[in-house]
């Protein structure tokens, strides 16, 4: 697999390897991205510029036809939004002025959205949150089946989803489930977000690497002006006035004493932390109980 440098939308180089929480290799025209922020990959400041920088660079890059998504750490994909973001905005503010018509959050999910190349997810381990907003973002999610797990759990923090996940859903999975998905914020297994149409495929572990590798390299393969028709004839649904809508009920409810508390008690009760991820609904309803 090659590393090179890229050039962003101004003409200046990308280095794939000068980033902190995540890495960069292209072979056959396939970009393959492997987020990498321990302990539990949370979708940090950092990892959202980093992401920004690297998609806007390869928007420019013709050769690359496809980008995969999977995580260096298998347990944890994107385990949610980092909980300490909001203490972090004013350094992201550049990046939320590039998109006016979606909140910095959101802002994620459409840069995925609306990326030429297709994009996929390979699904090893959980994805909660914003996490699964960034699944359901992508054009294509894969998923082992005995490991990957998805959930919408931003309610048992004392908010709604704020990063497209409620259009996210809908789009993907029909207003009852999702309603069910943004009400009960129960981590769904696999079999059951393919059910849903959550992803594409729930697989055996042991062959997800193999069926996102074939996937990626037969899209990869096929003339650069097919893939940009097909994404033309299928373009992603226009969501604005929903993500403006999501935007202004999580900001009222963010704004609020309920979800401070229980974001302080989650982090003391280990959240962020491999013991504390690895079951957080039962720990943040064990936290809800107790105010």
């Amino acid at each position: 697999m090659q590393t090179y440098l890229l050039i962003d939308n101004l003409g200046a180089p990308v280095d794939p390897n000068a980033h902190k929480t995540l890495s960069v290799g292209i072979d056959a025209g396939v970009a393959w991205i492997t987020l990498d922020n321990p302990p539990v990959n949370v979708l940090s400041a950092t990892l959202i510029r980093e992401l920004h920088e690297v998609l806007g660079a390869l928007r420019e890059e013709s050769s690359v036809r496809v980008v995969v998504f999977s995580s260096a750490n298998p347990e944890f994909f994107l385990a949610h939004v980092d909980i300490h973001i909001l203490e972090e905005m004013d350094g992201l503010r550049e990046i939320a002025d590039r998109n006016p018509d979606a909140n910095l959050f959101q802002g994620v999910g459409e840069l995925l959205r609306h990326q030429p190349q297709v994009t996929i997810v390979k699904l090893a381990g959980k994805a909660r949150a914003g996490g699964a907003e960034f699944v359901a973002a992508a054009d294509m999610a894969f998923a082992a089946r005995e490991t990957a797990g998805l959930g919408q759990s931003e309610v048992l923090m004392g908010i709604v989803p704020g990063g497209g996940g409620t259009q996210y859903l809908r789009e993907r999975v029909g207003r009852n489930r999702a309603l069910e998905l943004l009400l009960t914020a129960d981590l769904v297994d696999a079999d059951t977000a393919a059910a849903y149409g959550w992803i594409n495929r729930a697989v055996p572990a042991a062959e997800l690497d193999a069926v996102v590798d074939e996937v990626a390299r037969k899209i990869a393969a096929l003339p650069p002006e097919i893939i940009a028709a097909a994404k033309r004839l299928v373009p992603p649904t226009d969501l604005a006035d929903g993500l403006k809508a999501e935007h202004d009920a999580w900001a009222e409810l963010v704004s609020g004493s309920l979800p401070a508390q229980l974001m302080t008690r989650a982090l003391e009760q280990g959240a962020q932390t491999p013991e504390g991820e690895r079951d957080l609904e039962s720990v943040m309803r064990g936290i809800a109980a107790t105010l």
